[in-house]
């Protein structure tokens, strides 16, 4: 193999965004965009690193490195972040380099240089998500003392040759129990939301995995159910009364046509009764009546009820998924 020439500098917004977006898309299960990138972008006020009364790492930042040959070429991109949120000394770390450039070295520098940076601002873990499927890179993470923390399965349902049939029952079971369906839609406004809001804040720290702390509102509203690709009328909720107490919420893939759950919760008092199910069912539904091609959805290997719901009654099918892998510095 003849050697890569190449060099590592900082990412140039929006300029590289397009590029970036390619080599993302090499190991991404639905495609992103250059505009999408950006938008996210956007939101994101510039880091502003802390650290708290333990010396841990706090704030957020999110620093980005891009790798380009002779020609100019993105072979390789990497990127280091923390939300608000992230649990005190966290830091996430991506790093993709084209498939085509693979094994020449540019990768083991990129890594260098992420993990140089992390270093610096006194991070006490790296954690990294990548393809369960994808062996070299699993190895490559061990060889630098990454250990597996967590395993997280993909499944997709194929909508045309979905039959729900007597899973329906769940909706009609749920309704003469007193449960009343609506969609954010129907019940438009900051009070919902902020309703929604205390329902995602209970029910998120039920998922397998989870660490941190819970968003506060306008950052929720921000990365749920403000995101691209989600409308009120894909939100589906559960109501006890006038209480929240189940959500389902689509987001759509503009490329693809696909819907992805981004978000599932029953609040405990009210598991067990197939709630989940029931808006699960009502997501298909909307999702066909808006002729996706199929849904996409994730769930910790952990998540044993969330897994029996998508594979076992409604018949997910099992994709390759994404390893959590983490680094203790």
């Amino acid at each position: 193999m003849i050697p890569l020439k190449f060099m590592i500098r900082k990412m140039r917004e929006p300029d590289d965004f397009a590029s970036v977006a390619s080599l993302l898309n090499t190991v991404l299960s639905e495609p992103t965009t250059a505009e999408l990138l950006k938008e996210e972008e956007d939101q994101i006020p510039p880091g502003k690193l802390d650290y708290n009364e333990k010396g841990e790492l706090t704030g957020w930042d999110r620093p980005k490195w891009v790798a380009e040959d002779e020609s100019g070429q993105a072979v390789a991109y990497g990127i280091v972040w923390r939300a608000p949120w992230t649990e005190p000394g966290e830091l996430f770390l991506t790093l993709v380099v084209h498939p085509d450039n693979r094994g020449n070295g540019v990768g083991k520098a990129m890594y260098d240089t992420l993990h140089q940076w992390a270093t610096q601002v006194k991070a006490s873990r790296l954690t990294v998500i990548l393809r369960d499927a994808d062996a070299s890179s699993a190895a490559f993470a061990e060889r630098r003392g990454y250990v597996q923390e967590r395993h997280i399965f993909e499944s997709v349902l194929d909508l045309a040759s979905f039959d729900g049939g007597k899973l329906y029952d769940s909706v009609e079971e749920a309704e003469r129990a007193g449960i009343r369906f609506v969609t954010l839609a129907d019940e438009p406004g900051e009070a919902s939301e902020r309703k929604l809001y205390e329902l995602y804040k209970v029910t998120h720290p039920d998922i397998p995995g989870y660490s941190g702390d819970f968003p506060w509102f306008e950052e929720w509203k921000k990365w749920s159910i403000g995101q691209t690709g989600v409308r009120p009328e894909w939100i589906h909720i559960a109501k006890d009364g006038d209480r929240y107490i189940g959500v389902v919420t689509l987001q759509q893939n503009e490329q693809t046509q696909a819907m992805y759950h981004e978000y599932t919760g029953v609040l405990p008092e009210y598991r067990g009764r197939r709630i989940a199910l029931a808006l699960k069912l009502l997501g298909i539904q909307t999702a066909r009546a808006c002729g996706v091609p199929y849904l996409r959805t994730h769930n910790d290997s952990m998540n044993v009820p969330m897994l029996r719901i998508n594979r076992d009654l409604i018949g997910f099918r099992a994709e390759p998924g994404n390893y959590k892998m983490v680094l203790k510095l």
